[in-house]
């Protein structure tokens, strides 16, 4: 029987992924002063047990005033290292490549925590010790009615912020990553300049899209140049804003080219949020909805690119990767509803072609595989009504 596609083997420059299988950045809210503890060492620890090529941290702000909530990531000093690399190090010893998000979330900072509202901080929340920062934007245009006033970025602004960025891949070096990924989607700093319902700049940096592609561009450059040229780098992208007068694909594809020429291996093809939530936009949801952009963009411009959004069935998965759509695909929340969700989808498609038998958990970890294995030839002498292998 052949293999199927999800299982096959990516090298992007030195770095070799097992699969294609991404662990997608879900932010959990729950770190102290930047710094990542005991549930991020177990909530990105079980999913490379589970079995993924690729565990991607939650966005991890470059500069404090950057982050999204007081309960991010950050790396902005150094002191913020050693935890994380604690991670690094189970998630390669468990058979997956450790990666991270570097972000800047723009003027969508200094917000509530998603379980008290997800919308501006209130008083409720400074009475929890969430108070606001300032932050800073292309323009000074607020992300909606009753959120904060962004301070509009000066070009001294924009110089310390590309220092802040280059000093947190130096980090995230130490740190032991072996990919990063920038993050100029939903809705956040990067994101910000590009889209002109956000950019309304008129210095160099904004203008027509040549002018709002330039900080971004100039941020991937700052990155790329520190970043070891053996490690993939990575970009996720609003591929469409799904908002009138908004970003459109051809600007997206536009925007990759010139990423791809300053080294961007990989494009992570995401939608929306540039008002309203992450993903918030126009556009209809459905399994597989941001698929076509991946398909568009990897066409057009011969790039790698990762799917993402809804991706949650394990033929699903292997048919968008077989039919050339894309080169990765990304897993979030169904990830978090089951951990072991690369395993089981390597379960199930073995399954449908007919594989299972002898060895059926040799990819699992050896500490349950080897209880797994003796269990199963008991499970198929069980008298009774046929049940499905998985829930998947």
């Amino acid at each position: 029987m052949s293999q199927p596609q999800l299982f096959t083997p990516i090298t992007l420059r030195n770095v070799t992924a097992k699969n294609r299988i991404v662990i997608s950045p879900m932010c959990q809210y729950s770190a102290d002063d930047g710094v990542a503890n005991d549930w991020h060492m177990v909530h990105l620890g079980k999913f490379a047990q589970g079995g993924a090529g690729i565990v991607m941290t939650e966005a991890v702000a470059v500069v404090a005033e950057g982050r999204i909530t007081h309960g991010d990531l950050g790396l902005w000093t150094d002191s913020q290292v050693a935890p994380l690399k604690r991670i690094t190090a189970f998630i390669r010893a468990n058979g997956s490549i450790p990666a991270i998000q570097l972000a800047h979330a723009g003027r969508k900072a200094s917000m509530q925590r998603p379980w008290f509202g997800n919308a501006a901080l209130n008083a409720e929340d400074h009475a929890r010790g969430d108070l606001p920062w300032t932050i800073v934007a292309p323009s000074a245009i607020a992300m909606d009615e009753g959120w904060l006033m962004p301070h509009e970025l000066t070009d001294a602004d924009l110089t310390k912020l590309r220092e802040d960025w280059r000093l947190a891949t130096l980090r995230a070096v130490e740190a032991n990553f072996e990919v990063l990924e920038i993050h100029c989607a939903h809705g956040y700093l990067l994101h910000e300049f590009l889209s002109p319902l956000s950019n309304q700049r008129n210095d160099s940096y904004g203008g027509d899209r040549a002018g709002r592609m330039k900080y971004p561009l100039e941020i991937i450059e700052t990155v790329r140049s520190v970043w070891p040229k053996e490690r993939p780098l990575f970009v996720r992208i609003s591929s469409v804003d799904g908002l009138d007068g908004g970003l459109d694909i051809a600007d997206s594809i536009a925007f990759v080219r010139e990423a791809q020429a300053r080294g961007a291996d990989v494009i992570d093809c995401s939608s929306g949020g540039l008002m309203g939530s992450a993903t918030a936009a126009r556009i209809p949801r459905g399994y597989s909805f941001q698929v076509p952009f991946a398909e568009d963009i990897r066409r057009e411009t011969k790039v790698t690119t990762m799917a993402v959004g809804l991706i949650l069935h394990p033929q699903q998965a292997e048919d968008i990767v077989a039919e050339g759509k894309t080169d990765l695909v990304a897993v979030g929340r169904e990830a978090l509803f089951d951990p072991n969700w690369p395993l089981h989808a390597e379960l199930a498609l073995r399954q449908s072609n007919g594989e299972i038998g002898d060895g059926t958990f040799e990819s699992w970890p050896k500490q349950y595989g080897w209880w797994l294995e003796r269990r199963e030839p008991g499970l198929r002498k069980l008298s009774g009504p046929a049940l499905p292998f998985r829930r998947i």
